[in-house]
């Protein structure tokens, strides 16, 4: 049985986008390997120079894996975002809020990296309970 609980406090900052502080859950784990813009028909990167399309299509990489463990984007406690250029958050934010609701979205993390696989623009990682 899963159990799943938003953590806040005004002691620490409010969230700046789709996200909380904390999420403590309980049930099976699954940890989901960072997404990158890779299309499963072709098994090639997409929209090469569009962090929107590319991050649309990290989004679907994920759920269908979250589907196939039989997780839903309600069961993900916890993201990692990573962007080749922060310039780039408020475009993946808006993206990546469709999936999320923000009563509810797990809690997250998102960093500049100097280099991502096949040189995409944002790359996404996620664990969710069940």
């Amino acid at each position: 049985m899963t159990t799943r609980k938003i953590i806040k406090t005004d002691k620490a900052p409010e969230p700046v986008g789709p996200y909380n502080q904390a999420i403590a859950a309980t049930g099976q784990m699954i940890f989901v390997s960072g997404q990158i813009a890779i299309d499963t028909k072709t098994n090639q990167i997409v929209y090469t120079d569009d962090v929107s399309k590319q991050t649309e299509q990290v989004m679907a990489n994920l759920e269908a894996i979250l589907t196939a463990a039989g997780a839903t984007w309600s069961n993900v406690v916890k993201t990692t975002v990573f962007l080749k250029d922060m310039n780039d958050f408020a475009t993946v934010n808006t993206i990546y809020a469709k999936y999320f609701n923000p009563d509810n979205a797990p809690a997250r993390a998102c960093v500049e990296v100097a280099r991502l696989p096949k040189d995409v623009l944002v790359e996404i990682d996620c664990i969710a309970v069940l």
